[in-house]
């Protein structure tokens, strides 16, 4: 679980935590939250520092949508 938090994957460590604990969700994520503070207070060299994606592929959507737009505005008749 610790790889998971480690790695950024909070929501699959708090998938695992439940399914291992047997406790709900909400107690799972406080949890999680909890042994991702202390990880992070004693070992943040260990957190992965690369992005992990999120918006990328929205963002390239969107300035492609925009070229697109442009293209067509420009060249319509």
């Amino acid at each position: 679980m610790r790889e998971l938090i480690f790695a950024g994957r909070k929501i699959e460590a708090i998938k695992l935590y439940h399914e291992i604990s047997g406790l709900g969700l909400k107690e799972s994520k406080e949890a999680v939250e909890a042994l991702e503070s202390t990880l992070r207070k004693d070992s943040p060299e260990k957190f992965s520092s690369a992005p992990h994606g999120k918006g990328c592929l929205t963002a390239s959507a969107a300035i492609f949508l925009c070229a697109v737009a442009a293209v067509y505005w420009i060249f319509r008749e």
